[in-house]
């Protein structure tokens, strides 16, 4: 990962703006001069684009090295995977931080292939105060269409989807262009379309696993890749670092013919289709972690209170099933755990039942791969099943928060040409049929 960086120290507002405008034309400011800068700064030189690829600029620097009034960072190693929509997602997030003393108005973010220059991803008003938010706020973002005024030193993330056709090659790197202006107290904005920094892509593939859950009809809820979902936004500081580990996450919900979740008295968890149902081993591994004795929820139908954060998954077990790659199973049925740390699990073996252990308003199998042997801290990696049969999708967004708060537990519903899908990840919502037999 790269990235074009500078900064300005030491230096008042006026003089830290006309650095950040003047210094890719070679001139210098006066930081005494109180003249109004929209008056008498030059334009900005060319964007990098402009200029030959790899030609030196006067002073031996690189061509298109420039200050940028934002820095970027990345949370993890973009790697694609292909979902059930027949396209091959790279997904990920970029951290942007305004570096100037100055609000920067961000008008549009685009992820280019540089090889090809071929534009791959393009984040303009129309959703970005969706896509992009900030950091500490509600990571759904705001409703509504427009730009995004970013404060001096804060630090926005952009949640990042990009989606390529299913026989497309996947660019080496991305690089990241940000469009905007620094908002000046006086005068017109300076505006700005800048490279902000590259990124190398895993070339993968992503790992093949097997449906950790037994035959019938499951919903893929909270999954990848676009949507605002808790797990796919769930960004975690945890020892001071930044972390998505749910980005590729399921939560597993069992259904019936009728497409419902339960019957009877949502208060009750014997109510719900998947209480209870097996959780077998989507590969073989050791088990690094094996937790057992958490209740499950009381509260039902309503969200339990947010357990401590060694509590959040409740009743787990965490596989190690390649060099640094774990898989993690939770929210298990206290008292059903069926293995212990050590031991060594074939491919569907059964683990344990589900629940509604730990952080969890109705039984699911939480299911995810990640990169430690514990829940936090840990970063969520792609992953793809084996097979399955895709039937649908449930069109509407309902939480599984909401579940149990539904008026019945019938889910609207929108059917597909049945097909078989293999090595492919279940995208948010989709309802596909499991036959373990096969």
């Amino acid at each position: 990962m790269t990235g074009k960086r500078a900064a300005s120290r030491g230096a008042p507002r006026i003089a830290v703006l006309l650095a950040v405008v003047l210094a890719t034309t070679g001139c210098t400011a006066d930081p005494t001069d109180p003249e109004d800068p929209s008056e008498s700064a030059p334009a900005p030189s060319a964007s990098p684009t402009e200029t030959e690829a790899g030609e030196p600029q006067a002073g031996g620097l690189d061509a298109g090295t420039r200050f940028t009034p934002l820095m970027s960072s990345l949370i993890t190693d973009p790697m694609p995977v292909t979902g059930t929509d027949d396209k091959i997602h790279v997904t990920y997030e970029l951290l942007l931080t305004n570096a100037t003393t100055l609000p920067f108005r961000l008008d549009g973010l685009e992820v280019v292939d540089p090889e090809s220059e071929a534009t791959l991803l393009v984040e303009d008003d129309e959703r970005l105060p969706q896509t992009v938010t900030r950091l500490g706020a509600s990571a759904g973002g705001e409703p509504g269409s427009g730009s995004v005024l970013i404060d001096p030193a804060e630090t926005w993330i952009a949640w990042l989807d990009v989606q390529l056709d299913a026989d497309a090659a996947v660019p080496a790197t991305l690089e990241h262009r940000a469009q905007g202006a620094v908002v000046v107290p006086e005068g017109e904005p300076r505006e700005f379309d800048v490279v902000i920094g590259t990124t190398p892509v895993d070339a993968g593939p992503a790992t093949a696993v097997g449906v950790p859950v037994a035959d019938g009809i499951w919903m893929m809820s909270e999954g990848c890749c676009r949507d605002d979902t808790h797990h796919r936004r769930g960004f975690a500081p945890v020892n001071g670092q930044g972390l998505v580990p749910q980005r590729f996450a399921i939560d597993f919900y069992l259904l019936d013919e009728e497409h419902r979740t339960w019957e009877g008295d949502p208060s009750q968890i014997t109510s719900y289709f998947s209480y209870r149902q097996p959780i077998v081993a989507a590969a073989a591994g050791t088990v690094v972690r094996a937790l057992d004795g958490l209740p499950n929820t009381t509260a039902l139908p309503e969200p339990p209170p947010i357990p401590p954060i060694e509590e959040t998954v409740g009743n787990h077990v965490v596989i190690e099933i390649a060099p640094g790659l774990y898989a993690l199973y939770g929210h298990m049925d206290p008292g059903s755990v069926r293995v212990e740390v050590g031991d060594r699990v074939e491919k569907g073996q059964e683990l344990g039942l589900i629940g509604s252990s730990g952080n969890s308003t109705t039984p699911h199998l939480h299911f995810h791969l990640q990169t430690a042997e514990t829940f936090f801290p840990s970063d969520g990696v792609p992953y793809v099943f084996d097979e399955f049969e895709l039937l649908g999708w449930v069109p509407e967004r309902i939480w599984d928060d909401d579940l149990g708060l539904q008026p019945t537990g019938v889910l609207p519903f929108e059917e597909f040409e049945p097909s078989v899908r293999r090595a492919e990840l279940p995208l948010d919502r989709t309802v596909i049929a499991v036959d373990q037999s096969e």
